[in-house]
């Protein structure tokens, strides 16, 4: 009975000396915070403009995130100063624009590096900004080709918008004459942030 009660002993003072780990072990998978789940309308990859590293659209979910079609040619392309001053009043909220150069307006270069030098250049652009895609018609690349079904509206020229909640659900389009700064967008912007 003796040897019985010392096993036991053993048992429960090996038992003790494993549940503090245990413990230990909790607390810091609670602090590693997990990724905001992707939403369907995000899980794309596409090429970074300035060279081509693919990049996973997934690291911005649960941001309020801009898309934009751009053209370095087009009577809009003046945008590109109110798309960085939206991008930089409101990033640090939780917001980004996602720039995606596109020729299907025929308006755009087929050389990365004078898009590049166009961008960061000349309109000090800091958003994302992706490798040229097709964002109309039966070319448009994944993510407008969802937002062309979910919105019904295609991009009819250059720097038309889709806003994007934080839940990863289409909020509106703007057509191109809508400014980056008109009121009519950043009033959604700040009510979705």
């Amino acid at each position: 009975m003796i040897k019985t009660a010392a096993a036991l002993l053993a048992t429960f003072a090996a038992l003790s000396v494993t549940q503090p780990a245990r413990a230990q072990a909790a607390p810091v998978a609670a602090l590693t915070k997990s990724p905001a789940a992707c939403p369907a309308l995000l899980k794309h990859s596409f090429k970074r403009l300035q060279d081509e590293a693919p990049q996973d659209l997934c690291q911005y979910a649960g941001k309020v995130v801009l898309v934009v079609n751009t053209a370095s040619y087009c009577g809009y392309t003046k945008q590109y100063e109110g798309l960085e001053k939206i991008y930089s009043k409101y990033a640090g909220r939780g917001f980004v624009v996602l720039g995606f150069p596109s020729n299907d307006f025929n308006q755009e270069s087929s050389n990365a590096k004078e898009i590049a030098d166009l961008c960061f250049n000349t309109y000090g652009v800091k958003f994302p900004m992706f490798a040229t895609t097709s964002v109309k018609g039966p070319q448009a690349n994944p993510l407008h080709a969802s937002l062309i079904k979910l919105t019904g509206q295609e991009p009819k020229w250059n720097f038309n918008k889709y806003l994007i909640g934080r839940d990863g659900n289409v909020i509106e389009y703007f057509p191109s004459k809508v400014a980056p700064e008109d009121k009519q967008l950043t009033s959604k912007i700040e009510a979705a942030l």
